[in-house]
């Protein structure tokens, strides 16, 4: 009997937790499709073109919002068998509000590993064809940023000058590029000039360019000017460049893990590789507490009641939670508190809170 009952827990929230996962990704489904007609409306491309782009998408932004589906999946099923009096059968049984908590919420933990070390890699190869395939269709092809194994790699239309450039850097240093070659070519592709530079600092869209040598063909030969310092503008700063790093949604917990290193000998940030390795890191918690959450507040009680009451304290109370993880995280990044406890902040506050909660389920 007592398999019975946990198979019966556990086929049933997982039930749950699935349809509400398919609601959810039918609206992002819906959503997203309009977005994406709207880019390829002028291109020669089929209608699947859009809708598989839209479909490939969608799961990586699930995964974000992920603790807000477990806690309405949790909300709905406890509801469920709270009206339906299976809550009431259950202990009846012997499975009091405590037993039945740690089931559903252990198997929320478990999930939450099992999408990380799972899902995730598959989700993260689905995102990076999603913008591998967007970019090979976008118009905007005079200004390309790409960062590979040979560095760093820009180029830019010059718009005033109808000419181009095409600048190289072996890998960021903080705000600065180092060993940083530019080709300055005009609208034929024929080199103008050469700047070869030790450093460039590109905090602003003004760059200074340190230890530079010009080469200019003269007469079929290059020949080089030195100069101590040397500056030219770009369309590009530290901030927009930087920017273009932070989607992490094409590279998976597994890769953060295993290769972190060699991520940070590439040049990726440290601030953005521990932001995102520590919030994934997280999510099986979140799991666990969102689970949690939506226990105490349906479980004290056996009474049969309206769910709507509880869907608008549910909806309250996630915005509440979202509000202060996004503050939390606000003020991780601009070194208010350490990064790595404005992630975890919101777990603890949660947990803490949650504790008192699931005592006085238990008394009931």
């Amino acid at each position: 009997m007592n398999k019975i009952l946990i198979n019966y827990l556990l086929k049933n929230f997982l039930k749950t937790f699935f349809l509400v996962l398919l609601i959810f990704y039918s609206f992002g489904v819906i959503l997203n499709l309009f977005e994406e007609v709207e880019f390829f409306k002028n291109l020669n491309v089929s209608f699947m073109t859009p809708l598989i782009l839209t479909s490939i998408f969608i799961p990586s932004m699930l995964i974000k919002i992920l603790p807000f589906i477990i806690f309405i999946s949790s909300m709905w099923f406890m509801l469920k068998i709270r009206n339906n009096k299976d809550l009431l059968t259950l202990k009846v049984f012997g499975y009091s509000n405590l037993k039945i908590f740690f089931i559903l919420a252990l198997t929320s933990f478990i999930l939450g590993w099992f999408i990380l070390i799972v899902i995730n890699p598959i989700t993260s190869s689905m995102s990076k064809y999603y913008e591998i395939t967007k970019s090979n269709y976008s118009r905007d092809i005079d200004h390309l940023v790409t960062f590979n194994k040979n560095g760093l790699w820009i180029k830019e239309n010059l718009q005033n000058e109808n000419n181009s450039r095409i600048i190289s850097a072996f890998k960021p240093e903080g705000k600065n590029l180092l060993d940083v070659t530019i080709f300055h070519l005009d609208k034929d592709s024929n080199l103008i000039e050469k700047i070869v530079s030790k450093e460039a600092n590109i905090q602003d869209n003004k760059w200074l360019l340190s230890e530079v040598t010009i080469f200019k063909p003269e007469e079929g030969i290059l020949k080089g000017s030195y100069y101590d310092n040397y500056e030219i503008n770009s369309i590009y700063n530290y901030e927009k460049i930087n920017s273009l790093f932070k989607n992490f949604d094409t590279m998976s917990f597994l890769d953060m893990i295993f290769n972190y290193e060699d991520l940070l000998q590439n040049g990726y940030s440290k601030l953005f590789l521990n932001q995102s390795l520590h919030s994934l890191l997280s999510l099986p918690f979140f799991l666990l507490l969102m689970t949690a959450l939506a226990s105490v507040l349906t479980m004290n009680t056996l009474r049969k009641s309206e769910s709507f009451k509880f869907i608008i304290v549910g909806l309250i109370t996630s915005v509440i939670i979202f509000y202060f993880k996004d503050l939390s995280l606000a003020l991780g990044q601009t070194d208010r508190i350490p990064l790595i406890l404005s992630i975890w902040a919101p777990v603890i506050a949660l947990s803490l809170f949650i504790f008192v909660g699931v005592l006085q389920i238990n008394e009931k």
